[in-house]
């Protein structure tokens, strides 16, 4: 895919399928701008520049990710249909993107293609992308910036060194920023992408787009919060619960228990348990995300009568479970605010997915 470097070249004269190492940059005379969150900026705007010994790739050595260089486009297969047209109302920005993953070097190569659609108050904006593979938050590899552009192309690669074993159990962020005059970092939209239910290969390199996402700007509720989407098919009389993630779940202070998280998603009516259905299990996190989709039966004239309960659980000794949080939705029967307001929305925009952010409680 790309050129290589003189000593990998030499390596593979010598006749080695695969060298598992690389040789790490050296950058002199760099003036790097220190934030306040401990960020760092480099003075032109430009966070990695190529040596010279590597004219068209650059690497950066950040403890298991680094930056691989530029794409090369002939490589990637892009579906033939109007993504860069057809926004929704509200979206706030898209990015086009590819992953892979070399199982014989347990190397994770992003290829971050372009991002379209900014929202931002001004032409002036100058964006660059962010890349976590959650839940490791200290690492992270970033783009070159963009000047002055809403449809920033980037056409970069970076790589990420992860083991097999746990690859599925990882989470892709992309995080799009605007930075400013004074080097000040303004989150613009962000895109998570969990990997457990990708087939990846090096085969077909397949551009993937995602619509951004906006932080919460409200502040984490007490035992945290939950985000899930509610649709309603009339006319095959089914309710879909897709479980996306969850954010500042507090997990007990016990050090002999793992924290791990997941969800059981039960329908109720009449206060009749009716079925129940569970997530798999998210460890280490507090920020855990699920990504499942679960359907139950459910007629037209029982909603006014059924409601949804969701429960954060943690496993603990034996068999047990602890709760970890709770929310339910459902008619004016069971519920009041946030949650009444989704089960209206769900029932008044059949066969749409509408998704909401939820504050859980302990409460039963």
């Amino acid at each position: 895919m790309e050129r290589l470097s003189p000593s990998l070249s030499y390596a593979k004269d010598l006749g080695t399928k695969s060298v598992p190492f690389i040789v790490p940059p050296k950058f002199h005379g760099r003036d790097w701008v220190g934030l306040q969150n401990g960020e760092r900026v480099q003075e032109d705007s430009e966070p990695y520049t190529a040596p010279d010994f590597l004219p068209r790739s650059s690497f950066c050595s950040m403890g298991g990710a680094y930056v691989l260089g530029s794409i090369n486009p002939a490589l990637y297969k892009y579906p033939d249909d109007n993504e860069e047209m057809d926004f929704p109302e509200g979206n706030v920005g898209r990015i086009w993107f590819a992953v892979e993953y070399e199982h014989e070097t347990e190397r994770l190569v992003v290829s971050l293609i372009k991002v379209r659609n900014l929202q931002f108050n001004s032409d002036s904006c100058n964006p660059f992308v962010k890349m976590h593979l959650l839940p490791d938050e200290r690492r992270y590899l970033q783009s070159k910036s963009k000047r002055k552009t809403l449809n920033p192309q980037f056409d970069e690669n970076f790589v990420f060194q992860v083991s097999g074993k746990t690859l599925h159990q990882r989470i892709l962020r992309f995080s799009v920023y605007h930075v400013d005059k004074i080097k000040k970092h303004h989150l613009l939209g962000q895109v998570l992408f969990p990997l457990k239910n990708e087939n990846l290969t090096d085969d077909g390199k397949l551009v993937i787009w995602r619509d951004l996402e906006q932080e919460s700007s409200e502040p984490p509720s007490v035992y945290g919060d939950i985000q899930f989407s509610l649709s309603y098919n009339d006319y095959l009389g089914r309710l879909t619960v897709v479980v996306l993630r969850a954010k500042g779940i507090q997990f007990p202070e016990d050090r002999g228990a793992v924290s791990t998280a997941f969800v059981k998603v039960s329908l109720m009516n009449h206060n009749k348990f009716i079925k129940s259905k569970k997530t798999a299990v998210i460890l280490g996190t507090p920020n855990p995300v699920f990504n499942e989709t679960f359907s139950f039966k459910l007629e037209q004239s029982e909603l006014d009568t059924a409601s949804l309960s969701l429960s954060v659980l943690q496993n603990t000794s034996g068999d047990k479970t602890s709760l970890l949080g709770r929310v339910v939705v459902g008619p004016y029967m069971y519920t009041r605010g946030r949650e009444l307001e989704h089960w209206n929305e769900m029932t008044n925009k059949p066969k749409e997915l509408v998704k909401r952010w939820h504050a859980l409680s302990i409460s039963t």
